[in-house]
């Protein structure tokens, strides 16, 4: 399983900075995305994947032994998901004022609107 995530965050991460690279506005939002979601399994994987172990110290014990799930990579993800979406949100609403002044979303064309 941990194999299988490992590709995806690798695809994750490959069509992110493909799509980051390209010239459309759109396609560098959706690029970001890709990217951000991609970060969040790796860290995901980083803490480890244990079936049915929950972090829970018994009372005689002192310390966990054995394997358990690590929470605090869990707990980071869920900031990151909330932190994402607010960039997306802005990006979005960002993109959507540049188009009506400029009428495209190409980069290059934008770049060109300056230097009138």
């Amino acid at each position: 399983m941990e194999i299988l995530l490992a590709i995806m965050t690798g695809i994750l991460y490959a069509a992110g900075i493909y799509l980051i690279l390209r010239r459309s506005l759109v396609k560098l939002i959706i690029g970001i995305v890709l990217l951000g979601n991609g970060v969040n399994l790796l860290i995901f994987l980083m803490g480890g994947l244990v079936k049915g172990r929950p972090p829970i110290i018994p009372e005689d014990a002192k310390h966990l032994e054995g394997l358990f799930a690590d929470p605090v990579p869990q707990a980071l993800i869920l900031t990151a998901i909330v932190i994402s979406f607010g960039l997306q949100s802005f990006a979005i609403v960002l993109i959507k004022r540049a188009y009506k002044v400029v009428k495209t979303d190409d980069i290059d064309a934008m770049n060109e609107t300056d230097r009138i």
